[in-house]
């Protein structure tokens, strides 16, 4: 299987990941929920977060995602990103799911916003010991 074919497979069995942005011009990290269309990726948030203060600060991102715990030799992706913040309703219906309920009232709460980050640089991480492969885009 070629780079491209595995780094989507890996977006497409991985929901979790470790999104960073910059506060402070300083790192800051925190687990999110990825939905992907391709390699643009998508995840919900609180209009009222600091995450969406810092991307309107400063929209870039880097983000780990794939690594599943099983052990050493897990592929993974390292992507490097623009986040764009949006209200867009097609977006938030595309997304939405139950486990979002918890935050949310429906993909119509006006407290609801999606990021949409757009890969600059992709990785694919750590293939039993093997050289990181660049995705080309």
């Amino acid at each position: 299987m070629d780079a491209r074919k595995k780094a989507l497979k890996v977006l497409e069995e991985s929901l979790v990941g470790v999104m960073a942005t910059i506060q402070q011009n300083k790192p800051h990290t925190r687990y999110m929920t990825f939905f992907n269309d391709g390699f643009t990726l998508y995840t919900a948030t609180s209009k009222q977060t600091q995450k969406v203060d810092e991307l309107e600060a400063n929209p870039h991102t880097h983000i780990l995602i794939g690594y599943d715990g099983r052990g050493l030799g897990d592929e993974f992706l390292e992507i490097e990103g623009t986040v764009t913040i949006s209200d867009d309703e097609r977006a938030k219906k595309k997304i939405w799911n139950e486990h979002l309920e918890h935050w949310f009232s429906g993909p119509e709460d006006a407290n609801l916003a999606i990021l949409k980050v757009t890969p600059n640089a992709i990785r694919l991480m750590n293939k039993k010991g093997e050289e990181p492969t660049t995705i080309e885009l």
